[in-house]
């Protein structure tokens, strides 16, 4: 194994990512992880395949590069992206991913906004009179 490239998506975020043997580090955008996503929630999306499947993160690097939409978007596209990859290093792990639903990307996107209407569904106020 060399580099295991991966790409996940959520809404708007699409994150690419390179697994490779290492020491632990996970870098987002030139940044530290634990810099980039103050959150501990946010952190811990990061964190879930490894700890789902019981491999030990401090034997890769991982290198991500992620843009669009929001933090939160952009920490769960990283959480599908390291699942693709650890799949893909053992096959084995797909099981217990799917079960959480870290190998489907949710489809789920914002509706877009309708003509005669004030946003995708809500109408302008009418006037009887």
């Amino acid at each position: 194994m060399e580099r295991i490239a991966q790409s996940g998506r959520r809404k708007t975020s699409v994150a690419r990512i390179y697994l490779s043997k290492g020491t632990g580090n996970v870098t987002v955008n030139g940044k530290d992880y634990k810099q980039y996503f103050p959150n501990m929630v946010l952190q811990y999306k990061v964190d879930q395949p490894f700890l789902l499947t019981g491999e030990d993160k401090k034997k890769y690097d991982l290198v991500v590069n992620v843009d669009g939409g929001g933090i939160t978007g952009q920490a769960e596209a990283i959480r599908l992206a390291v699942s693709k990859a650890l799949v893909e290093i053992n096959a084995e792990y797909k099981p217990a991913l799917r079960e959480q639903g870290l190998v489907t990307r949710d489809p789920r996107m914002v509706e877009r906004k309708k003509f005669g209407r004030a946003k995708a569904r809500k109408r302008f106020q009418f006037s009887k009179r």
